[in-house]
C-alpha cells in the first residue's frame, strides 16, 4: 500500500519570516523526509478585523498581531531556490485575490523554476477587509470568481490558443509560454469544508483538502470525516465524475496539542491525538480511506522550537506510517 506524505507549515509572518529562517526550515524538513512544505496566503492584514475567522471557535484570527505577510507567490520563487526534492504547496491561495492570467504566469514560472514541484492549494477566502483592500472582486462574489479564475489557468496551463470570454475574465489573441513542467498542470487542491467547495473539488479539482478544525463543518473524528467524504463522492456520481479521480489530502491544525491528548483511537476521538499507538491507527485508517497526503503545523515559537518539533514529528510520527 501507498505511504503517506507529510508537509509542514512555514511562517510567513513574525520574527521568522526572513532569509536565513526560511531557508533553514524548508533544507531541514528536506533532509528529514518531509514531502511538501506549506505556504500561507495573506497580501495585506487590515489592522481592524470584523470578518469571521472560519477555522476558531470565537472566529478571532490570531494571525492578525503580527500585522505582516510575505506575499505568497513570490515566496514560491524563493524556496524553489533553496530546496531541490521538496513540493511546494500554496495553502491555500486565495484564488480572487489575484488576476488570474497573471497568476497562472506566476505559477506556471514557478513550476518551472522547481522542475515540476508546485502543487496550487485553492480556496476562496474569508476576510472582506482583504478583498477591499486589494480590489479583488466583491466578496460576496468570490464564489464565482474563483471558479472562473480557476477555470483560466487550466485554459492557460493546457490550451495551444488560450482564449477565454467570462464575466470576470477576457481574453484571447494571447501566446501562454512556457507551460507548466507538470501535466496536464500543476495539482489544484481545493480547500474548504462546506457543500459548495465539495462541489468545486468535484468540479476543478484534483484533490479535496479540508482543514479538520473547522466549527461549522468539523471533520476531527472518524464518524465526521468519513461522512463528508461519502458527500464529496456523491456529488461525484451526480456529476459523472468518478469519486477515485479526486484525491484525499487533509490539515491537521491541532497536533500535539497536550490537551487533546487521548489513549487509544476511538471512533469518537479528535483525529490525530493520542500516543503513538492512537496516531499509527489513525493513520492506517487515513490510508485505507485513500488520503496520501498529510500537512501538519509544526512551528514554534523561534527557530530552534520549530527545527525540532520538526525533527520530533520525523523521528517519531513519520515512521509509524510506515509500519502501517
Amino acid at each position: 500500500m501507498t505511504g503517506m506524505n507529510f508537509g509542514f507549515d512555514l511562517p510567513v509572518r513574525g520574527p521568522m519570516a526572513n532569509p536565513d529562517d526560511l531557508s533553514a526550515i524548508v533544507r531541514r524538513g528536506e533532509a528529514l523526509g518531509f514531502a511538501c512544505v506549506v505556504v500561507p496566503d495573506h497580501i495585506v492584514i487590515p489592522d481592524r478585523i470584523v470578518s469571521t475567522y472560519p477555522y476558531a471557535a470565537d472566529g478571532v484570527w490570531l494571525g492578525a498581531a503580527a500585522g505582516e505577510a510575505l506575499e505568497q507567490l513570490t515566496l514560491l520563487s524563493y524556496l524553489v531556490g533553496v530546496t531541490t526534492d521538496l513540493r511546494i504547496l500554496t495553502s491555500v491561495m486565495v484564488v480572487p485575490h489575484r488576476n488570474p492570467v497573471m497568476t497562472a504566469k506566476l505559477l506556471a514560472t514557478a513550476d518551472v523554476l522547481s522542475g515540476g514541484r508546485i502543487t496550487v492549494g485553492c480556496g476562496v477566502g474569508w476576510m472582506r477587509e482583504e478583498f477591499e483592500a486589494v480590489g479583488a472582486e466583491p466578496f460576496n462574489q468570490r464564489g464565482k470568481v474563483a471558479d472562473e479564475y480557476l477555470a483560466v489557468l487550466r485554459e492557460l496551463w493546457t490550451s495551444d490558443a488560450p482564449a477565454f470570454d467570462g464575466v470576470y475574465a477576457k481574453f484571447d489573441n494571447i501566446a501562454f509560454l512556457p507551460k507548466p513542467v507538470q501535466t496536464p498542470h500543476p495539482p489544484l487542491w481545493i480547500g474548504g469544508e462546506s457543500g459548495p467547495a465539495l462541489r468545486r473539488a468535484v468540479r476543478t479539482g484534483d484533490a479535496w483538502y479540508p482543514i479538520g478544525n473547522n466549527p461549522k463543518f468539523p471533520l476531527d473524528t472518524w464518524p465526521r470525516y468519513a461522512a463528508a467524504i461519502e458527500r464529496l463522492r456523491g456529488f461525484a456520481r451526480d456529476a459523472g465524475r468518478d469519486p477515485a479521480s479526486i484525491g484525499l489530502a487533509y490539515r491537521v491544525g491541532w497536533y500535539d496539542e497536550p490537551s487533546l491528548r487521548r489513549a487509544h483511537g476511538g471512533e469518537a476521538d479528535r483525529l490525530f491525538t493520542g500516543d503513538p499507538q492512537a496516531i499509527a491507527d489513525d493513520l492506517a485508517r487515513f490510508r485505507e480511506m485513500g488520503v496520501r497526503d498529510l500537512t501538519v503545523n509544526l512551528m514554534g515559537p523561534d527557530l530552534p522550537a520549530t527545527l525540532d518539533r520538526l525533527r520530533r514529528f520525523a523521528d517519531e510520527i513519520m515512521p509509524l506510517a510506515a509500519s502501517t
